[in-house]
């Protein structure tokens, strides 16, 4: 998916487990299966699974993940990873990378409650807002909109006429003009999508990767209502959350502009983010009225 992306095969993990974890190396090791575009994933026995970066700017989510989730899962109402080893580095891999609890479930394909899935998901985002924890990050996602603009036009002219530009410009500036967001900055998960999140028995159970959890607007949390959730599941998500107009459409254009640019990054090497991506598009375009 990247120019410069590191191959990693089971042998490799295998020789690192060696290196840092000799008790685990014997243990059964099984590609997982993702359409995430930065680190690979390998089941470890029963119960584990390791992560490592495929590129340099994964890194340091690695041990951002170390740091902060132990901290956060305290007080949120459903499971995540559990860090349980930090690898190190060898001449064979250069970079940090992580051992975790195996948590069960599957990212989602079909809803069967649709509200009530969109108030779980509420009550996950809400739950991290509310958290308080000193020496808190900043996470990129929070950031004011216009520290996208460049990225965004960007992506807008290179995907020329397989998007509605005219119509993706219009939401994109409006959202612009819209008050920033002037309240203190809260936690925000930053990157909930199908593939950040697990279900079990068709209720939310889980959420995954929180390589880029910080502080910021609470907008940057929003996407996932049109990434993951149908129409009736927004609604809900919407109504439990009680957020006001402005936060919803800075939501919406940060959905946006976050599907314009893996689009036009992954549109030939990851057809599944691709496809979720032009599926993002076309709700917030539907959603303008």
């Amino acid at each position: 998916m990247h120019p410069d992306e590191r191959p990693i095969p089971e042998t490799l993990v295998r020789a690192l487990l060696v290196d840092s974890f000799p008790a685990w190396a014997a243990l059964g090791l099984t590609r997982v299966a993702s359409a995430g575009t930065d680190n690979a994933l390998y089941r470890l026995g029963e119960d584990m699974v390791v992560r490592l970066p495929r590129i340099g700017w994964a890194v340091d989510g690695i041990r951002h993940e170390h740091e902060w989730i132990p901290k956060l899962a305290p007080h949120l109402p459903i499971a995540t990873p559990e860090p349980l080893g930090l690898g190190r580095p060898t001449a064979g891999f250069p970079w940090p990378w992580a051992v975790y609890r195996w948590l069960a479930g599957a990212n989602p394909t079909t809803i069967e409650d649709p509200r009530g899935f969109g108030e779980d998901v509420a009550a996950l985002v809400a739950a991290l807002r509310g958290i308080r924890l000193a020496n808190a990050p900043e996470t990129g996602r929070g950031r004011p909109l216009a520290t996208r603009d460049a990225m965004t036009r960007e992506a807008i002219a290179g995907l020329g006429d397989r998007v509605d530009a005219k119509a993706v410009v219009e939401v994109w500036e409006s959202a612009l003009a819209l008050p920033r967001w002037n309240g203190g900055p809260v936690w925000v998960h930053a990157d909930l999508s199908p593939g950040n999140v697990l279900v079990r028995n068709g209720k939310l159970s889980a959420a995954i990767d929180f390589s880029a959890v910080g502080v910021g607007d609470p907008a940057a949390d929003l996407p996932v209502a049109w990434n993951l959730l149908p129409p009736t599941a927004r609604a809900a998500f919407r109504e439990a959350l009680g957020d006001d107009d402005a936060t919803w459409q800075r939501g919406r254009a940060l959905a946006l502009s976050i599907a314009l640019v893996q689009l036009q990054y992954y549109w030939d090497s990851n057809p599944t983010l691709a496809a979720n991506s032009r599926h993002v598009v076309e709700e917030v375009l539907a959603s303008r009225a």
